[in-house]
Formats: structure tokens, C-alpha cells, sequence
């Protein structure tokens, strides 16, 4: 078929009304509009796949509802965001991502900086359709890059990407994400250009940020960031996961950075943690404990997950509340 014109884009808009909101058939748009069932057909399908119309399922909102206000009660987050459960991982990637666009089209304002992760979860957010709500705005790195990620899930292309998707601009952070030494990155820090950088990121009014954990899957793990025997020693010592690839938690959301922290540039916890509106991301089943122990810090503001993943983090931490201390 061939690509559609202006006036064109019209007509599909005009008939995928007439059918998901005026209960037409195709029968009836095709009388209608002096076209074919087979064309009308088409040009649904066209809609669907141009993003003109957004056919999604949802968490029935008394599910849904139930378990946010769970979840805000449990760990005082200000909102926890939804998404059904798929069986395919990009598939429930996708859902959680919608979510979370979804939250930012209706929070993010004019003149908001977001200060912007790594990784597939937060990478995904800049691959969802839906309307620009920004006339100005800042989409800023707050990690460095790593070429051996790719461009797809490096913070500078995200941030570039958000800032279309959303509306306003990105800001790069020019350094890069994983150094071997402790005071490399210490130096790094004290560069004008990078501080000044994370300066903005610091003052953010949004972040936007994935869960990490130390599977094989994991990020840091496939970036070879970290060597076998340290995950190893880490996983011993009780540590289940990360924000940013900069500072590491146990169980109980307590800082644990003495085997792998201090080698990646970027916003620490403390730092993410003042952020008004911290959005944390993550679809993976296998990151349950993970985003369990993330809430568990108290940096996250606002919990994007799939409702598995979301019944089984409350269930675990009724199991786990003693153990893991206050």
C-alpha cells in the first residue's frame, strides 16, 4: 500500500473512529466512505501499525488499584504503574514501558528536566508512540556512555530519543560510564564539563531509571564491567542488585558498595534519592528481589513493573520483612 498523504491520514483517522468509537463495521465504514470491505480492512490495520490507534490491555483498574494502594502503603511510594503480564520478555518489556510513558505524558511539564538512566527498560520508554507534551524541557544523562553497550541502550542516545518523543532537548554527559579505578572516576567528577553535567542532572525535577540486578543477564555483567569472581563474592556478601550501576543494595535496601561500587560516573543514591519524582523501571521476572530491595532504599518514588511481578514482590517481602530488618 502506499505510503499516505496528509489528507489521506485524515481518512484513516476519520474511519478508525467510526470503528473503535462509533461502533461501525467495516461493512458500514465501507458504504460509508465508497470503499471496499478488503480496503477498510486495510486501513485498520494500516492505523494500528502507524500508531494512529493504540490497541492495548490493560490491568482492570480494581486489580490494579488494589495492588498500587498495597504497594504505596508498604513502601510509601507516591504511585506504583501496572502493566499486564506477557509471556514473550520484549513483549512485557513493552507493556511496562507503556505504563511509564503513560505516567510521563501526564506528569512531565514545561521547562522539567529529566535526569535519564541506561539500559533496556528505560530505553524502551523512548521507544513508545504517543504525543509530544513538552514545549521545553531537558532530557539530561545521568550516566556516562559505554560503547560496548551499543547506541540503543546507552544513556545519550535514550536521553535523544526521549527528548523526541516527549518534547524539549537532551543534554549529554560526556565521560564515560564504567572506569577500573575508583579515583579515575573520582577525577572524572571533578572535570568542569562533567560536573557541570551532572549539576543539571542533580537539580532534576524527573529521573528516570532501571533496576539492575547481577544475573548473567544483567547489564554491567554482559558490558564486562566487573569480573566473575566479584559478582560472585557480591551475590556472597548479600548484594541483589543496583540504581544506575553506581551504588549497590542488600535485601533490606541497605548500601552495600565495598566489593563492586565507585567505578561507574554517574548519580549516586543519595543524589537520586533527592530527586522530587524517581521512576523506576523494570518487566524482568527475574528482578523480583531486585525491585523489592530497590523499594527497600526509599529512593523510588514511583514503581513501574508487570502485576506478576508486583503480587510477587509484596508476597516476598510479607516473607522477608523480619529477616531483612527495618
Amino acid at each position: 500500500m502506499d505510503a499516505l498523504g496528509t489528507t489521506d491520514f485524515d481518512t484513516l483517522t476519520r474511519i478508525a473512529r467510526r470503528y473503535y468509537e462509533g461502533d461501525a463495521t467495516q461493512a458500514e465504514i465501507a458504504a460509508e466512505f465508497g470503499l471496499s470491505r478488503m480496503k477498510v480492512s486495510r486501513m485498520l490495520r494500516q492505523a494500528r501499525e502507524e500508531g494512529v490507534v493504540d490497541v492495548r490491555i490493560r490491568v482492570h483498574r480494581s486489580v490494579a488499584g488494589d495492588v498500587e494502594d498495597r504497594l504505596k502503603a508498604r513502601f510509601g511510594v507516591k504511585a506504583a504503574l501496572i502493566a499486564v503480564d506477557r509471556r514473550d520478555p520484549e513483549a512485557q518489556r513493552a507493556e511496562v514501558a507503556m505504563v511509564a510513558s503513560d505516567y510521563l505524558e501526564r506528569m512531565l511539564f514545561d521547562g522539567a528536566t529529566v535526569a535519564v538512566g541506561m539500559g533496556r527498560n528505560v530505553a524502551a520508554v523512548a521507544d513508545t508512540r504517543g504525543r509530544a507534551v513538552l514545549q521545553s524541557g531537558t532530557f539530561v544523562c545521568a550516566t556516562g556512555g559505554a560503547h560496548r553497550a551499543g547506541e540503543p541502550w546507552n544513556a545519550d542516545h535514550i536521553c535523544r530519543k526521549l527528548a523526541k518523543r516527549f518534547g524539549g532537548t537532551p543534554e549529554t554527559l560526556y565521560a564515560p560510564a564504567y572506569v577500573p579505578e575508583a579515583d579515575l572516576r573520582d577525577a572524572l567528577l571533578r572535570n568542569q564539563t562533567v560536573r557541570r553535567t551532572l549539576d543539571v542532572a542533580r537539580g532534576a525535577d524527573f529521573a528516570l531509571i532501571g533496576i539492575g540486578d547481577l544475573g548473567e543477564e544483567s547489564h554491567m555483567v554482559r558490558m564486562g564491567w566487573f569480573k566473575r569472581d566479584e559478582i560472585l563474592a557480591a551475590r556472597a556478601a548479600g548484594v541483589v542488585g543496583d540504581l544506575m550501576g553506581y551504588d549497590f543494595y542488600d535485601l533490606a535496601g541497605r548500601e552495600r558498595n565495598e566489593i563492586l561500587g565507585g567505578r561507574v560516573v554517574g548519580l549516586r543514591l543519595d543524589e537520586i534519592r533527592a530527586i522530587p519524582n524517581v521512576l523506576a523501571i523494570a518487566g524482568e521476572p527475574n528482578k523480583i528481589v531486585s525491585i523489592l530491595a530497590a523499594l527497600r532504599t526509599g529512593v523510588v518514588d514511583v514503581i513501574a513493573t508487570s502485576l506478576s511481578n508486583a503480587q510477587s514482590i509484596l508476597a516476598i517481602d510479607d516473607a522477608t520483612r523480619t529477616s531483612a530488618g527495618p
